[in-house]
């Protein structure tokens, strides 16, 4: 094609000289939207076209007088029809649309209340003595700053018990693809401890307003338990995991005493948030004493993934020998 257009123009007598850059870019570009590529290259003109696109688009649809409903994604229907991603469009069983962009149907549940709160793993060795002390020494400055406000304590423990799933997920994956080996279901179990606990926290954000100490407190605390959490696990994912473990049973000891402070009035037991009813499955007019039944057989589940990796640990084998305990929250 671009042969054609300089001979052509070569020919023909009649037009003024012109250059075979001029020539191109006369017979290529579009009459009035080409817009040259900066020093980025493709890349830097596709996202200009694109930004073009933005404007345009939002201006013909400004006159609609239809607003999409695109839950805080400005442009979406844009990138839909740019890049070819179409958003799903999710009901529920009732036909009414499905609000939630951080969970799906399909990832809802209803907690095992069955579970038993009691289960207590006895340390034994030396490694779980000092993972069951540290735990115990935590519990002493959580009791002191927060006391008796359940909510708030629950946020900030729901912040740090986000953390272990996630560290130890990621590890897995790393090691799983540095060794070219599968990782018997771990990685997505672990992960899915993350999820699970990250829902909890979305959770108690709606019941309990964390003060701007709090949140500073919160970033703190996570940056510092991240780091120590990440190195004890890489030397010794059995101390970390019993760690966890230990850690989870004070999380259903919390939870607890959160449901006796409901049962005697000191917390107004308001109705649940719709983020819980939907995500457990809970009644309609489910309240702020079933989330925490829920939450607190959640962390149960996680007590007992946690000793089972670590027992699997300390009877010398490696997590992906034993099939991991996928959808067990």
């Amino acid at each position: 094609m671009i042969t054609t257009l300089l001979r052509r123009s070569l020919l023909d007598a009649s037009k003024p000289a012109t250059s075979i850059k001029a020539v191109l870019f006369h017979q290529l570009a579009p009459a009035e939207n080409f817009r040259a590529p900066a020093m980025g290259g493709l890349r830097d003109f596709s996202k200009m076209i694109f930004e073009k696109k933005k404007t345009s688009e939002a201006e013909k649809g400004s006159g609609d007088g239809e607003k999409a409903n695109d839950q805080g994604n400005k442009g979406e229907q844009l990138m839909v029809s740019y890049w070819g991603v179409k958003p799903m469009k999710i009901t529920k069983e009732d036909g009414t649309e499905w609000k939630w962009t951080c969970f799906r149907p399909w990832e809802t549940y209803k907690a095992d209340l069955t579970i038993d709160l009691k289960k207590h793993h006895v340390p034994s060795t030396l490694p779980d003595k000092l993972a069951y002390w540290m735990v115990k020494s935590l519990r002493w400055p959580t009791d002191l700053f927060f006391q008796r406000r359940y909510g708030c304590r629950a946020m900030m423990l729901e912040t740090v018990a986000a953390v272990p799933g996630m560290v130890g997920g990621m590890l897995m994956h790393f090691k799983s693809l540095r060794r070219f080996e599968q990782s018997g279901g771990w990685i997505k179990a672990l992960l899915e401890e993350a999820e699970n606990e990250r829902m909890h926290l979305m959770t108690f954000m709606e019941v309990a307003k964390p003060k701007w100490y709090e949140r500073a407190l919160v970033i703190a605390v996570q940056g510092v338990f991240f780091n120590a959490y990440l190195l004890g696990y890489l030397i010794s994912p059995k101390f970390a995991h019993r760690m966890v473990g230990y850690l989870e049973e004070e999380a259903i000891h919390s939870y607890t005493e959160f449901l006796k402070e409901l049962d005697n009035g000191n917390i107004e037991n308001v109705p649940a948030p719709a983020i819980a009813i939907d995500y457990w499955r809970l009644e309609a007019d489910a309240t702020l004493r079933d989330v925490v039944m829920v939450v607190r057989a959640d962390e149960a589940h996680h007590r007992d993934v946690n000793h089972y990796a670590s027992d699997i640990h300390y009877k010398g084998h490696e997590l992906k020998e034993a099939p991991a305990p996928i959808g067990y929250h």
